[in-house]
C-alpha cells in the first residue's frame, strides 16, 4: 500500500523547507510513469533523484507539502 507522502508526490505536490530553500518535487512530465525522476533542488543546485531517493530526502530532511517560489504549490 502507497504511502500518504508516496501518493501526493506521484499527484504533483512540492515537498520542502522554504527556510533552508529546499525541495523535493517530481515534474509534471514525469507524472504516472513507470519509473519517474523527480527533482531535489536546493538554494544553489539542482539535481535528478530516483523516485525512491526522492521519499528518503523527505523522510530524511523531514519536508512537508509547501510553495515552491517559481511553481507554487504543486508541478503540475
Amino acid at each position: 500500500m502507497a504511502s500518504l507522502v508516496e501518493s501526493e508526490l506521484k499527484s504533483g505536490i512540492i515537498f520542502g523547507d522554504t527556510e533552508n530553500a529546499e525541495y523535493v518535487y517530481m515534474p509534471a512530465s514525469e507524472l504516472g510513469i513507470n519509473n519517474p525522476v523527480c527533482v531535489y533542488e536546493t538554494s544553489d543546485m539542482r539535481d535528478d533523484v530516483d523516485f525512491k531517493e526522492a521519499l528518503r530526502l523527505i523522510r530524511i530532511r523531514s519536508l512537508r507539502p509547501t510553495v515552491h517560489p517559481r511553481l507554487g504549490k504543486s508541478s503540475c
